[in-house]
């Protein structure tokens, strides 16, 4: 079979084996079934005749050796937060849906080592808990943390707010767990630093989307908590000013800055608008940032050293102060869409090359779709921008939106792809952006990454249709 080809239904005596794999671990109750069928976005609808449920790996893994042995499609699922329709099935049901929702176990955490062991259904907020009892931390961080799962966030490679000091989800993972399309488990939860032993198996499964296997725990890497942290909000009228504030941080900080959001003022007003936070700063720039320092001492006068060649900024004197300061980041989507409809790219570009793409892609587009109001915001130090497209003011936004999505979203990642970027940043290809990534991608990495999926899924049933 090509494993790039969506199996076909599963038949009745394929769902029976997969029932009987799960060990009773598994519904067929449509109103159960109905909440892990849609995305977050609510732009993706699937359908599935069956949820499996397991509590442990061998019997995830006799799911997967059933599903192998009756060509059925299995479409892994975390806390279901995604964004490109990477964990929901085909609308033709020809796949079944797993869960992995029941293990989420806190299985270990190695103070000594730095590293915590927790099961893909792990909540990212009870990973957070489980750290900070011990004086550590997880260093990744987002507006889902309280839904999104660490299997999840493995399998799509995820970034967060904290990608400018501690990296992806690819530099957090130690080890994994998994069970791999033959039904073996693969068991790496070690967690050792240093392995010269060829390759690095995990790091094919981190951002394969589940199409390599189903992880089941991973190994993830604390830091201790910080003792200091300060937060503050700094104005500017261009963006190129705001990577000069972050490079002026990093340098006098001996690289301690945690996070570093770039936000145009029209994101500012949307907040205050629909969610009634006031901006921060007395008036009005063009450009915003929210910088978070942290470390073992002080640092609010190396913040405020850092912030004064911008026009305005305050400090946040307490920790309510600098939550505030945060919410007003985080609820910015939020906001965004109680305002109206968008066409929403998660795009990447180098980080020097993040402020001139902000300005000049915002002006391309807004020309050549008449009454498109770009809204750019994201982590500057990782080049990690929301470029998201929204309608013009008034009736008729998502007419307007329907008709002109695809060419939006293909300008938009040709822009991306000329500036030498990525089409996804932290959200993954999915089913979203499988033609942009045969279209824009490098043709050798693309070929490459289908001889992978072929020797290692022949049979194509992890997450068919997805990614590739």
């Amino acid at each position: 079979m090509d494993p790039l080809v969506v199996p076909p239904p599963p038949t009745a005596a394929a769902l029976a084996a997969l029932q009987a794999a799960a060990g009773g671990d598994f519904t067929t109750d449509p109103d159960l079934i109905a909440p892990r069928l849609v995305d977050w976005r609510r732009r993706y609808h699937g359908a599935t005749p069956l949820l499996l449920l397991p509590r442990h790996v061998d019997a995830v893994a006799a799911i997967v050796r059933a599903a192998g042995e009756q060509r059925v499609g299995l479409v892994p699922q975390g806390g279901n937060t995604g964004l490109v329709g990477g964990g929901i099935p085909p609308a033709d049901g020809s796949a079944v849906l797993i869960s992995l929702s029941r293990m989420n176990r806190i299985r270990h955490v190695d103070v000594a080592g730095q590293l915590l062991i927790a099961e893909a259904g792990a909540i990212l907020a009870d990973v957070h808990a489980a750290a900070a009892a011990h004086g550590l931390t997880f260093p990744l961080s987002l507006g889902a943390k309280g839904s999104a799962t660490v299997g999840g966030l493995a399998a799509t490679n995820a970034g967060g707010v904290q990608v400018l000091r501690h990296g992806t989800m690819r530099a957090l993972v130690a080890g994994v767990e998994a069970v791999l399309p033959d039904g073996r488990v693969l068991d790496q939860l070690q967690g050792l630093a240093k392995d010269n032993t060829g390759l690095d198996i995990k790091q094919l499964l981190i951002g394969a989307e589940g199409t390599l296997g189903i992880i089941t725990a991973v190994a993830l890497k604390l830091v201790p908590a910080p003792a200091h942290r300060v937060v503050g909000w700094a104005g500017v009228d261009r963006p190129q000013r705001a990577l000069g504030l972050l490079s002026r941080l990093r340098q006098l900080s001996g690289g301690q800055v945690e996070s570093f959001e770039l936000i145009p003022a029209d994101g500012v007003d949307l907040v205050a608008q629909h969610l009634g936070m006031a901006p921060p700063l007395a008036s009005r720039h063009a450009w915003q940032c929210l910088v978070e320092l942290a470390g073992p001492q002080p640092l609010d006068e190396v913040l405020a050293q850092g912030l004064a060649d911008a026009d305005d900024a305050v400090i946040a004197q307490s920790e309510s102060q600098a939550a505030a300061l945060w919410r007003r980041r985080e609820e910015l989507p939020l906001a965004e869409r109680q305002d109206g409809p968008a066409v929403h790219h998660d795009i990447a570009v180098p980080v020097s090359a993040m402020p001139d793409f902000a300005e000049t892609a915002a002006a391309i587009v807004e020309r050549e779709f008449a009454g498109a109001r770009v809204l750019a915001f994201g982590h500057l130090g990782d080049g990690n921008l929301h470029f998201n497209v929204r309608a013009p003011a008034g009736d008729g936004a998502a007419d307007w939106i329907a008709r002109q999505r695809e060419a939006i979203t293909a300008r938009v990642h040709g822009l991306v792809a000329a500036a030498g970027g990525s089409i996804s940043a932290e959200h993954g290809i999915g089913v979203m952006k499988r033609a942009d990534l045969a279209r824009l991608g490098d043709p050798v990495r693309l070929a490459a990454m289908r001889a992978i999926k072929q020797a290692l899924d022949p049979l194509g049933i992890m997450n068919p249709g997805k990614l590739y």
